[in-house]
């Protein structure tokens, strides 16, 4: 019975403690495991068992929470979260914190919203230096009185990190030594000040324990640890969001850092223009982010040679220098949102497994990136303003035959250009080898040149394109003479009925059947003949011309000669030329025997139209017939001339 009661006893202390703890605002992480502590402590079968006592620090006073009116102190006890701390309750907190002597279990400290003086602060500090506290985190700090120079006493701590997040200092006059001094020389491994507008730290004055150093977000510059010896065996540097703007500076600044592996230069305002500076980088250093800074090209010749990871994003690098820089240690390179036009080479990073470089001017990467970087497992190209042409199918099949090498595809390789497939995935543009292979497109074109010309030529041939060339020529020269010749009277005069062509193999039927029946006969016509009508000391063609020209008709005695006769085509020619020209019904056929179609050449394609759609004469065989032939011939060339009164009938020149 008596053991139960003490366990009631017990549980209902706790349970007032926890209450009381949290009304008074200051938390404590491990209430959880109090309770799991006391939990524990219950007897499972039934039997009188006891829990550990909870020891009880408390004052007399009841009035708030920045007060500290319950305290709760467990032996168990690794973290504690104290907020608003001010001079009317730091005596207090120093009281509290000096029960907690190396050796109590209470390891992790957190302070909130601190505003008291310098002595105070310092206070502060002291005890926790001296009690079991190892990792030290304070936020919000507001130091209010004078700083001046204080005997900090390190040793024997137990200390390992301290954490500072907001520094403001209100006094405007004091001697930055004895602020800095107490933070350069803590005999602690890792020291985090951020978000404090801290515009220097000192060089510690022997040598320091510090591995872990992070100033992210303050106003460091240029003049941080310059010839400082005393960081030897520090490892990571963090200068983040500062206001550092010599990039061979921070070089100088980390070659007396024998054991710095990491440093983070991003978001500063790092310039490297000049490449007669030399740069000379701690030789253990083999992770540099440079991100967010306003480094160009020359940045390749100031770089740490056994860096390992590489940052260079968001700078304004738009080409790698071949040639500069010889990093054969990298393994990581991060080029992304920079200016590059292309992906850089391999000649200078032969161990580079892994680059970005994404957002950056890429419209046509190069197809041969892998053969020249045959170690890199990962790159990452998306989101470039990528061209959609010829030159960008040589990368999509080196996307294909990369094993999924290329990051983020398809969804982050869209084209950019032209307008109109913007938007379009990379994997689903396709164009023909045809119109991509500059080679085959150039034979093609050749064959379809040379096909094209052996057609033409043939058809040429074929239909004596040249022969009607000339004969067009011929014509133009013969009308633009006779221009010159009659300037005031440009028109022709019509001198004859009908001009004849014929095959000299015909003549007899023209002489002694065409000519008499028509030039005797009734009509009285006048006929042009090229043996009594051609002019002499003119050209034969000019002779042809100048009869059609002078004939209201023109008279074709058809017959298997005829098609044989190169005159007789000049003729039919001519007189075609100017059924045409002259939209005129000037050509009468006359068939005298019957032409079978394969005695045709191919270049009387014109006498084969004719013949196609022209009425055409056919000279009968009965006699009975002939009476009504020379009527419909008269008929068709039956005209007054001008000069017919002039020209009796049956006479020729």
């Amino acid at each position: 019975m008596t053991q139960n009661m003490s366990f009631l006893r017990n549980f209902f202390l706790y349970k007032c403690l926890v209450a009381l703890t949290f009304w008074n605002h200051v938390s404590l992480s491990v209430e959880d495991e109090l309770f799991t502590s006391a939990s524990n402590n219950f007897p499972e079968d039934g039997s009188n068992q006891k829990i550990k006592s909870l020891p009880l620090l408390y004052t007399n006073s009841h009035q708030s929470k920045a007060n500290f009116d319950w305290v709760v102190i467990q032996n168990s006890t690794e973290s504690l979260s104290l907020s608003e701390i001010t001079n009317d309750n730091v005596k207090k907190l120093v009281t509290l914190l000096s029960n907690f002597r190396q050796g109590s279990r209470l390891q992790n400290l957190t302070l909130t919203n601190v505003s008291v003086d310098w002595n105070a602060l310092m206070e502060i500090f002291q005890t926790v230096w001296q009690s079991s506290i190892e990792y030290f985190n304070i936020n919000s700090v507001t130091q209010l009185s004078d700083i001046r120079r204080y005997r900090f006493d390190y040793s024997g701590t137990s200390m390992k990190a301290l954490t500072v997040n907001k520094i403001l200092i209100t006094d405007l006059y004091f001697t930055q030594d004895d602020l800095y001094r107490i933070f350069a020389d803590m005999n602690i491994a890792d020291m985090t000040i951020t978000d404090s507008e801290m515009i220097h730290m000192l060089c510690p004055s022997s040598k320091s324990p510090f591995r872990y150093l992070n100033f992210l977000k303050n106003d460091l510059t240029d003049f941080l640890f310059q010839k400082c010896d005393n960081l030897l065996q520090l490892e990571t540097l963090i200068l983040q969001k500062n206001k550092f703007e010599s990039l061979p500076k921070v070089s100088f600044m980390t070659s007396r850092m024998k054991s710095l592996k990491y440093l983070d230069m991003s978001n500063n305002l790092l310039r490297h223009d000049r490449a007669d500076v030399q740069c000379q980088w701690a030789e253990s250093l083999t992770e540099l982010d440079l991100s967010s800074n306003q480094l160009a090209d020359a940045v390749f010749e100031c770089l740490p040679v056994n860096v390992r990871k590489l940052g260079l994003q968001n700078n304004q690098i738009s080409n790698v220098p071949r040639g500069v820089a010889e990093l054969k240690s990298l393994e990581e390179l991060n080029l992304a949102s920079n200016r590059l036009a292309d992906l850089p080479g391999c000649s200078g990073f032969p161990s580079l497994q892994f680059l970005n470089i994404e957002m950056n001017l890429i419209l046509t990467p190069s197809a041969d990136f892998f053969q020249s970087c045959p170690r890199v497992r990962e790159l990452q190209a998306g989101h470039n303003p990528f061209k959609c042409s010829c030159e960008l199918q040589a990368f999509i099949r080196l996307e294909r035959q990369s094993g999924g090498k290329l990051f983020g595809w398809p969804a982050a390789y869209a084209c950019e250009y032209p307008e109109g497939l913007r938007g379009t995935e990379l994997k689903d543009f396709h164009l023909s080898q045809l119109a991509c292979n500059t080679t085959l497109l150039l034979v093609t074109a050749l064959l379809l040149t040379l096909v094209l010309v052996a057609a033409v030529a043939f058809l040429c041939i074929y239909l004596d394109v040249p022969w009607y060339v000339r004969m067009t020529w011929q014509w133009t020269q013969t009308k633009r003479r006779a221009w010159h010749n009659v300037p005031e009277d440009p028109g022709t005069v019509l001198q004859f009925h009908a001009f004849i062509s014929y095959s000299e193999r015909d003549s007899l039927w023209v002489k002694n059947e065409l000519i008499p029946n028509l030039e005797k006969g009734e009509g009285c016509l006048q006929l042009c003949q090229h043996e009594r009508n051609f002019i002499p000391g003119k050209s034969i063609v000019e002779n042809i011309i100048n009869c059609i020209e002078k004939s209201y008709k023109s008279i074709f005695v058809l017959s298997p000669n005829f098609v044989q006769s190169e005159w007789c085509h000049y003729e039919l020619y001519f007189a075609h030329h100017k059924l045409f020209s002259e939209n005129s019904n000037s050509l009468i056929l006359i068939l005298l025997e019957p032409i079978p179609p394969y005695l045709i050449p191919a270049r009387y394609h014109k006498l084969k139209a004719l013949m196609a759609k022209r009425t055409y004469l056919e000279w009968p065989k009965e006699r009975s017939k002939r009476a009504l032939f020379w009527a419909n011939l008269r008929a068709a060339i039956s005209i007054n001339l001008p000069t017919a009164d002039e020209n009796p009938c049956g006479e020729t020149d």
